[in-house]
């Protein structure tokens, strides 16, 4: 038996996955049946997110943050150890356009205009565990930032990170590096340089957790012997909770940037792109 819309309805709602197909949907054609079934379960996903807030109130805290300036202080040392100054406007001012905060004056424009369905269920949920909310699935990820493309999603929690080492903002901030072309930006392609920054795809989570820290222990730290001592601290606590970050090796980095002059270029150079995979990248072009 084919799902009618309301059993289709329901596994969206309950799993974030849906027929790309849209079967269940009438319609005269494909397209019609896209654009209805889309907006159906867009509708719901937003009703279901009201449903689950209408008694939480948005922490005043955060909604009267002014989201620029907090990110650009987030993230302008990231920037200026890791770009050249001819480059540093351009990088901070995508990643001042590119932080959106999910508020309750937000939430429904990004679920409606996200380009995926899959996004945004996933932003429905960082919005409601931002909140304290129940989850729509008690399988749905824990999340306290999301990073798609150029945009880096924010929840209420992301700006009361439980641990010292953790900062969501620099986090997500330092995945939009490897997602954004230099040439969007106004800045030079080279024949080595077609991203911002060139990071290895196994290496990924490595640099976004590893600039996350070191954010950390560079803001907390007055002095490289501070940083040392508070690396040790790091060392003795938890490690990123993502099965793709070697802990041995993320901490290894950590002691090279922290003994650094500029900690955050040893961290790219840990996790750039080997010189021979970036030059079969050239020739492949």
């Amino acid at each position: 038996m084919p799902e009618t819309p309301e059993q289709a309805t329901e596994r969206y709602l309950r799993s974030g996955k849906h027929d790309a197909h849209f079967r269940a949907w009438p319609g005269n054609d494909f397209l019609a049946r896209i654009h209805g079934g889309d907006a159906a379960l867009r509708s719901a996903l937003i009703s279901a997110v009201h449903s689950c807030t209408v008694h939480i109130a948005f922490p005043e805290t955060v909604a009267n943050i002014d989201v620029v300036a907090f990110t650009r202080g987030k993230v302008a040392p990231m920037v200026r150890g890791l770009f050249p100054a001819s480059e540093q406007a351009s990088v901070l001012d995508l990643l001042e356009r590119s932080v959106i905060l999910l508020t309750p004056a937000t939430i429904d424009a990004q679920l409606q205009n996200t380009q995926w369905l899959a996004t945004a269920w996933d932003l429905a949920n960082l919005y409601l565990g931002g909140l304290g909310a129940e989850l729509l699935a008690e399988d749905a990820p824990p999340l306290l930032g999301l990073s798609e493309e150029t945009s880096c999603y924010l929840s209420a929690a992301s700006f009361d990170a439980p641990g010292r080492f953790e900062d969501f903002v620099v986090h997500e901030a330092a995945h939009i590096f490897h997602n954004c072309k230099r040439e969007t930006i106004g800045l030079r392609k080279t024949r080595t340089r077609e991203w911002l920054l060139e990071i290895d795809f196994g290496k990924r989570e490595t640099f976004a957790y590893a600039c996350e820290a070191y954010s950390r222990l560079h803001s907390l730290g007055d002095s490289p012997r501070g940083r040392q001592e508070l690396l040790a601290e790091h060392e003795q606590g938890s490690m990123p909770p993502d099965e793709r970050v070697d802990a041995v090796e993320y901490m290894d980095i950590l002691r090279e940037a922290v003994a650094a002059r500029n900690g955050w270029k040893r961290i790219l150079q840990r996790c750039s792109l080997p010189r021979v995979a970036r030059r079969a990248r050239v020739v492949a072009a």
